[in-house]
């Protein structure tokens, strides 16, 4: 086998320790009580972070495997006008956290996708978030960067090669759109 993929699978394997996989468990669960609470999740990212905040929604409004009613979730960086016309007049760092301040509400839930925990809009979004009431998630590498002070739910690692935290982040977020629409929508019986 090729070193460079073992070395991957070693990255992937370091970095869902016990504690990483209890984070993700913890997450579902707030996931989970929000959605039926009748709460919306937004999502905001940069880049290949902003194309995961539109797949995770896109995951929660369609469905992961299974038919079944849509759920509340927005992704922040789709929205052309609001983005052009507010980073025209105002400045980029705050573009999302302004459409918190004008979406959220107590009980709703921002997460933010960061690979170096470093991205200003979302920091500021995480920021805006916790002062209006809402819950935050974070999603980042480089131990979470400069995010840890502005998350109630971190799901950081330490790995800081951008490539290898994209591939955690999407193993990571299927596992939590997997958990969140079995635990709401698969009846077991007993």
């Amino acid at each position: 086998m090729d070193y460079w993929v073992l070395d991957k699978l070693k990255s992937l394997e370091a970095a869902f320790t016990a504690e990483y996989c209890q984070a993700i468990d913890q997450v579902v669960s707030l996931l989970v009580n929000a959605f039926r609470q009748g709460n919306t999740l937004f999502i905001c990212g940069n880049g290949g972070s902003a194309s995961d905040a539109q797949h995770i929604a896109a995951e929660f409004i369609g469905r992961f495997l299974i038919n079944r009613q849509g759920l509340p979730a927005i992704a922040l960086s789709t929205n052309p006008a609001t983005l052009t016309a507010w980073t025209n007049d105002h400045e980029f760092e705050t573009i999302f956290a302004r459409q918190v301040e004008s979406l959220g509400k107590p009980g709703d839930i921002l997460w933010g996708i960061s690979t170096s925990g470093k991205s200003q809009n979302v920091i500021r979004a995480l920021k805006t978030a916790q002062q209006r009431g809402l819950l935050t998630i974070g999603m980042a590498g480089n131990n979470g960067g400069m995010l840890p002070n502005f998350v109630d739910y971190p799901l950081f690692v330490s790995e800081q090669h951008t490539p290898i935290v994209q591939e955690i982040h999407v193993i990571t977020y299927h596992r939590i759109c997997e958990q969140v629409e079995s635990q709401l929508f698969i009846k077991t019986t007993s």
